[in-house]
């Protein structure tokens, strides 16, 4: 198996958990597709929404190779452009209106035809997209990031605990190879040497990034690591230790997805953080 194919494999998955449980859904029921979920103004409907408009935008962009397929694409830049900083969120929100019949119906074809797109998409090329091109395998690591993370927060509007898979791996990976966009993005240098990151996988097993000799690192379990790169949680909410003042301090800027920095989750436990060493920022 390719890792194209492994990863689109582990995103069916986790797509197709997430639709076992917005399936079973009253419209107007208490714990129905109305449900607030922890992002602000999004409800279950907006978040499966959210994903749905992500897929057919991914679809266009794989199509913008061709002269019709490039100019529906651009159609869509243009429209970004407009409006940088709320495009995302429209798009969700007038998604979110549709009947869950109806939008559970659109994002299972659109999840079948981003699978099929990046499947047959020419080796070497890449997807143009809102940031720097992609390769297939890349925007398919997105796609499990974000329906991981969107996931996420409609298990927590619903009381929903699913099992953590070592699928995550595509999240923590993601999280570590975006650790200098975290600080562009906050505007903020970079460090110049690479970090050791140590994870302890959902099965038992250690992940690791970067050399063993690197003189500032984090550890902790990749399940925390994946949440708050994401911005599902906040730094003192997780079991993460750092060693070093860059390492810290990217543990509280750190961010997967693309676009402004988040504003990420308030803590929930009051002095949380205990393993962390003297050397962090205070």
């Amino acid at each position: 198996m390719s890792l194209l194919d492994a990863v689109l494999a582990d995103l069916t998955a986790e797509g197709d958990r997430l639709r076992s449980v917005v399936v079973e859904l009253d419209d107007s029921a208490a714990g129905s597709w109305a449900t607030p979920t922890p992002a602000e103004g999004w409800t279950v409907a907006t978040q499966v929404a959210h994903l749905l408009w992500t897929d057919e935008v991914a679809v266009l962009a794989a199509a913008a190779r061709s002269d019709a397929g490039r100019s529906a694409w651009d159609e869509v830049v243009l429209k970004a452009i407009e409006n940088p900083a709320g495009f995302v969120d429209e798009g969700a929100l007038d998604l979110a209106e549709l009947r869950s019949e109806e939008l559970l119906a659109r994002w299972d074809a659109g999840r079948a035809a981003l699978a099929e797109a990046l499947r047959s998409y020419p080796d070497g090329l890449k997807l143009p997209w809102f940031g720097p091109p992609m390769s297939p395998t890349s925007m398919a690591t997105a796609r499990f990031m974000e329906t991981w993370a969107h996931a996420l927060d409609v298990y927590d509007a619903l009381g929903v605990r699913p099992e953590v898979t070592d699928r995550i791996r595509h999240v923590a990976h993601l999280g570590v190879r975006t650790r200098d966009f975290s600080f562009a993005n906050n505007q903020l240098e970079a460090p110049a040497e690479e970090f050791r990151v140590e994870l302890t996988a959902p099965g038992g097993e250690l992940w690791t990034w970067g050399a063993e000799d690197a003189t500032q690192s984090v550890m902790g379990s990749a399940y925390d690591f994946c949440r708050l790169v994401t911005q599902r949680i906040h730094r003192d909410d997780t079991d993460l230790a750092a060693v070093g003042q860059d390492a810290e301090r990217w543990l509280t800027i750190a961010q997967a997805f693309a676009g402004p920095a988040g504003g990420g989750r308030v803590p929930r436990l009051a002095g949380a953080r205990t393993s962390t060493t003297d050397e962090e920022t205070p």
